[in-house]
């Protein structure tokens, strides 16, 4: 058993132990790398099937191909997948591109969108997979659990996680206040009330997702390769936020050596992340609100 298979038995375990734990489950898709990873973990882990809805936040600005690529593979998989918006934010134009600041237009467009979707406050438009139509709920359930694509190595607020990382009753996260893991041994009986978010990819790294699509032939969104401009997005999200960086890395076995030996071996993944920059510690802030 070599590293991978390590990595991958560990977040399969994972997440068997999340779908016995909470009756009413979700998993976080951003469309990006990781969160993609995850759900081929979960085919792997449930034998083809996904057994829960995969909640996709809807800004209004990410890059269009994320869509395409997200509404493609959702049909292609038979995924139950619901899609959340603030959609009074965008009708009365409160957003970066019309002159808010980047956090509060994250907080608004990703936090409080997050929030309201995963507790069913707000509508949500669903991906019905056998009638092959899109439908909105109203006063849906609310998600217990939410399994998200998250790793420690990633930035800085993400290495204080846990595994099972529990929230308050306002979606809220203390860091101070998580449950020791010792020993692969987690915490999933909570207080009534009680929000969890499950991190199944917390230990594994940049590289190590890297490897494991190159290994099991993961159909990723073709931004994160080079299409011939010498440019490729190394981390995807919002376009006005998120830059491209020069590489003519073009498949993932060239993105690892970048990693390994290249001009990304010491470079944080997330550099091309504007909203990251804003201010300092703006990703820790909108965590603590309740972003992924």
């Amino acid at each position: 058993m070599d590293h991978l298979d390590r990595l991958e038995a560990q977040s399969i375990y994972i997440l068997r132990e999340a779908y016995r734990s909470f009756p009413n489950l979700a998993m976080l898709w951003s469309i990006g790398k990781d969160s993609t990873v995850l759900l081929w973990l979960t085919r792997k882990a449930f034998f083809g099937h996904v057994p829960y809805p995969l909640v996709h936040i809807d800004t209004a600005f990410k890059i269009p191909e994320m869509i395409k690529y997200r509404d493609e593979i959702a049909i292609q998989w038979d995924l139950n997948l619901v899609v959340g918006q603030n959609k009074e934010a965008l009708a009365k134009g409160e957003t970066f591109v019309n002159g808010l600041d980047r956090l509060s237009c994250c907080k608004k467009l990703k936090s409080d969108a997050l929030k309201n979707t995963l507790d069913g406050t707000w509508a949500r438009r669903k991906w019905n997979p056998y009638k092959k139509v899109w439908e909105d709920e109203l006063n849906g359930a609310p998600y217990t659990g939410v399994i998200v694509g998250v790793r420690a190595d990633e930035e800085g607020s993400r290495s204080k996680e846990r595994v099972f990382s529990a929230r308050d009753e306002k979606s809220e996260w203390d860091a101070s206040t998580q449950p020791p893991e010792l020993w692969n041994q987690y915490k999933t009986d909570f207080a009534p009330g009680t929000h969890v978010r499950i991190h199944p990819l917390l230990e594994w790294t940049e590289l190590n997702i890297w490897e494991y699509i190159e290994r099991e032939n993961i159909p990723i969104i073709n931004l994160y390769f080079d299409q011939g401009n010498g440019k490729r997005y190394r981390s995807l999200g919002c376009f006005p936020c998120t830059a491209p960086v020069d590489s003519v890395a073009r498949n993932p076995k060239e993105i690892i050596e970048e990693l390994t030996s290249g001009k990304f071996k010491d470079i944080a993944e997330r550099s091309g992340r504007a909203q990251d920059k804003d201010g300092g510690g703006t990703l820790e802030a909108l965590r603590k609100e309740g972003y992924m």
